[in-house]
């Protein structure tokens, strides 16, 4: 039997899970599988899009490690597909590729304002409190009431984080200068805005649970927001997601801070449902210094629509957590609308004809959009490889698919790649820099230096 190689590009849980899949596959045929990541480290969102007091989720990187350990695949840190590798080289060296190159980036929300100085995404703050290699170092966290604009878990992620003290933090992997910022952070009040009811929000009971476990940060719910129509009565009867959801947020209405009475902690963590987002209004200067929304009410259907009556919340920075979106490859079909790359079942589709393009898979969410937690990438990723099983007179003829080949073009061309041994160096030279202060790791930030551990230089 001829052994196919496949490239897979992404070293997400995207990308590994295919790799296991496929490798577990093995009896239907012969393969070997070599893995890019565009980072010098794997892991993607585990490492770069978890908050880092969320160590159950992070549990998951022992899955993902047992499969690179395996010793069946190899891996290539720190490759930049569309510069240090393209298409055309992957057609030459490879059967085929699956792409799983996920969404970073934030979706948009086009309301007035939105450009203001002090108006984030959240996915950027997300990387840089994770100490993502290639943003900024420091932010700007010189804002006293900061609202927050969605209810998935990003949006809680992104609130807990402003609203807990930094020194709460110090047991988990967070960089040295995340800490040392968010120590210097103004932060008192933290308004999160979702534009349905208590009964219809997209985060899961357990990071709900754990914002109103914050040391010294008061929960301020609404009264007025717990009118609940059929519709949401009907939800929380029948789901046990939503059911503990209200019965958490009902457990914070009895305390004193309900309706911002009484409360006693130096930080405030304000929940405001039936919110639509209006516009962020700007001072002289051109920053943030308001968030307008329109009153909304349930329309009966499991929607919303407008009171036509606005409030305004003084704010001096605003964080948009509506969601990710892809970014396009080069080569590669796009649909700009979606953020994605068009597909069939993860077989890619020409973006105008809607023909297949032989040889060209994705899996993740740069296939569907970025819904479903981490776990629902495992399934998603199954169907993707049955059909790359399937496909395999469809496949490319590579013209040099030895072994040999990528690492010689990577080392003509100058690209420090990093490779699993090198992925073995960084995690433990991390923990090594944890252990004295009883920390699990503190995560290494610059890329270089990421790259000079990975390759012992």
């Amino acid at each position: 039997m001829t052994k196919l190689r496949l490239a897979i590009v992404g070293a997400g849980p995207a990308g590994i899970y295919a790799a296991d899949i496929l490798l577990k596959a093995e009896r239907k045929f012969d393969v070997s599988i070599d893995l890019f990541e565009q980072l010098p480290a794997p892991y993607g969102l585990v490492r770069y899009g978890v908050a880092p007091d969320h160590p159950r989720i992070k549990g998951i990187v022992n899955a993902l490690r047992d499969v690179l350990d395996s010793g069946d695949i190899r891996i290539f840190g720190n490759v930049r597909f569309g510069e240090d590798l393209t298409l055309d080289d992957l057609k030459r060296h490879y059967n085929a590729v699956i792409f799983a190159t996920g969404a970073i980036r934030d979706t948009s929300l086009d309301i007035p304002g939105i450009d203001a100085d002090g108006s984030y995404g959240a996915a950027d703050f997300v990387s840089w409190f994770d100490g993502h290699p290639d943003v900024p170092r420091t932010w700007p966290l010189d804002a006293a009431s900061v609202a927050v604009i969605g209810n998935g878990n990003v949006a809680l992620d992104v609130s807990r984080m402003l609203a807990k003290h930094a020194e709460d933090l110090l047991p988990t992997e967070i960089p040295d200068n995340v800490h040392a910022g968010l120590a210097a952070s103004a932060v008192t009040d933290v308004h999160v805005f979702g534009r349905r009811g208590p009964a219809q929000v997209k985060f899961t009971p357990l990071e709900l649970r754990e914002l109103g476990e914050l040391r010294d940060v008061d929960m301020v719910v609404y009264d007025e927001d717990f009118d609940y129509d059929d519709a949401s009565k009907a939800a929380i009867a029948s789901n046990k997601q939503v059911m503990v959801i209200d019965r958490v947020l009902q457990s914070w209405r009895t305390r004193d801070s309900v309706n911002n009475a009484g409360g006693t902690a130096s930080r405030r963590l304000h929940l405001h449902f039936w919110a639509k987002p209006v516009e962020i209004k700007k001072d002289d200067a051109g920053r943030v210094s308001a968030f307008v929304y329109e009153r909304t009410r349930p329309d009966g259907q499991g929607g919303v629509v407008g009171t036509g009556e606005l409030r305004e919340v003084p704010i001096q920075a605003l964080y948009r957590a509506v969601g990710y979106f892809g970014s396009p490859l080069a080569g590669v079909p796009f649909d700009k609308r979606h953020g994605v790359i068009p597909n069939h079942e993860g077989k890619v589709l020409h973006k105008d004809s809607n023909e297949r393009v032989p040889g060209i898979y994705a899996t993740g969410w740069i296939k569907r959009g970025p819904v479903g937690l981490i776990g629902h990438t495992k399934s998603d990723a199954m169907e993707t490889v049955r059909h790359i099983i399937n496909d395999q007179a469809s496949w490319w003829q590579p013209a040099d698919a030895s072994d040999e080949a990528i690492p010689a073009l990577l080392a003509e061309r100058g690209v420090a790649w990093t490779d699993l041994d090198g992925w073995h160096r960084l995690d433990e030279h991390e923990i090594g820099l944890g252990a004295p202060q009883g920390r699990a790791r503190v995560k290494v930030v610059e890329r270089g230096e990421m790259v000079r551990v990975s390759r012992a230089e």
